[in-house]
């Protein structure tokens, strides 16, 4: 994965009135608004009909980032945010309130290189945070399960062994994991190691089915890297390297349809479902945008539809995102520029 240090902020007036001229210049005929700018890190336009605007004041204390950040996860009952970054001698998790206080960070030894995040049993008095460990040490090639204060609690797979079993468990760089209110668990495996696979597994972590070709044709995958699942009962699979998203059917494993249309320029790496079901929100690394698309409904996939886009400034490179379910807000995680972002609806800070 990419691992870059973090940009300065200073910019000369000129060079940012340049951008603006640009940016109007590219995306002009399809409606935009005015950028905001307040540094490089901060630097957005939004593109189409606007959905979110960025929270400047979030987080509080922002040097608390010291690493390259490359997930988040939020608690909308608890309204904590988690924040995975990377890098040498540095906390691996960082804990907000969705108001952006600094809460505390995770100082385990047990997280060497933490790429997926997902908060699990939200609503109990005891909710969870699973984690996807793409490192090569003694901890990596696994997908650890931690309290909300950072206690392990479980692994999935074997730590330290990349490998293509399922019966012990083995994963290669696992990108991501989603885990629905039943307890059945979606794993993307992996993050450009030797598996192509999406598992689904059953409450008791038993494997249930499985896509795991190597390929571009239907059900097969190159890099699936983030995977979330709908109320109609389907599963949304960012593949990556084939620059598609993938839908299968989640009881039975079917292939559903394909969305490539969306991706020409650059591959998606994140998809997350908005919490009103309207839209998937989805990342592009490379050309650093966050894009809006139309859901569609029960018994359709059809072409996906861009409704709305957040471009970042260059060189922030957003990795994954998660939706506050209670609020609508959207949390990127960003690699290069070293930070997490926070971005509201624009509908009176309810969900959108």
């Amino acid at each position: 994965m990419l691992m870059k240090k973090r940009n300065h902020t200073c910019l000369i007036v000129s060079s940012m009135a340049l951008l603006a001229v640009l940016m109007m210049v590219l995306y002009g005929t399809i409606g935009t608004q005015p950028p905001v700018t307040s540094s490089l890190k901060h630097d957005y336009q939004l593109l189409g009909r606007p959905l979110y605007r960025l929270d400047l004041g979030w987080p509080k204390n922002p040097e608390v980032f010291t690493g390259d950040v490359f997930a988040v996860a939020v608690n909308q009952y608890s309204a904590v945010v988690y924040v995975a970054q990377r890098g040498n001698n540095v906390p691996k998790v960082l804990v907000f309130t969705t108001d952006g206080d600094f809460l505390m960070s995770w100082n385990t030894t047990t997280l060497e290189m933490p790429h997926g995040m997902f908060l699990a049993d939200a609503a109990s008095s005891n909710p969870t945070v699973w984690i996807t460990d793409v490192g090569s040490g003694p901890y990596g090639h696994c997908i650890k399960q931690y309290s909300s204060s950072g206690k392990l609690l479980q692994v999935l797979g074997t730590p330290g062994k990349a490998g293509t079993g399922l019966n012990p468990l083995q994963f290669d760089q696992p990108a991501e994991i989603f885990v629905h209110d039943s307890g059945e668990m979606y794993i993307v495996d992996g993050d450009g190691g030797m598996n192509n696979r999406l598992i689904k597994l059953s409450k008791d972590q038993e494997v249930v089915w499985m896509h795991g070709e190597k390929g571009q044709r239907p059900a097969q995958f190159y890099i699936p890297h983030s995977v979330t699942v709908d109320s109609a009962q389907r599963v949304w699979v960012a593949d990556r390297g084939n620059k598609r998203i993938q839908v299968f059917n989640s009881i039975t494993g079917d292939w559903l349809g394909t969305w490539g249309s969306c991706f020409t320029e650059d591959a998606p790496y994140s998809v997350r479902l908005t919490p009103d079901k309207k839209y998937f929100v989805v990342v592009q690394l490379n050309t650093h945008q966050i894009s809006m698309l139309d859901a569609p409904p029960v018994g359709l996939i059809g072409q996906c539809r861009v409704v709305s886009v957040i471009q970042l400034a260059d060189e922030v490179k957003p990795h994954l995102v998660d939706l506050d379910l209670k609020t609508g807000a959207l949390y990127v995680a960003e690699i290069a520029a070293q930070q997490a972002q926070k971005f509201t609806p624009f509908s009176l800070g309810g969900s959108i």
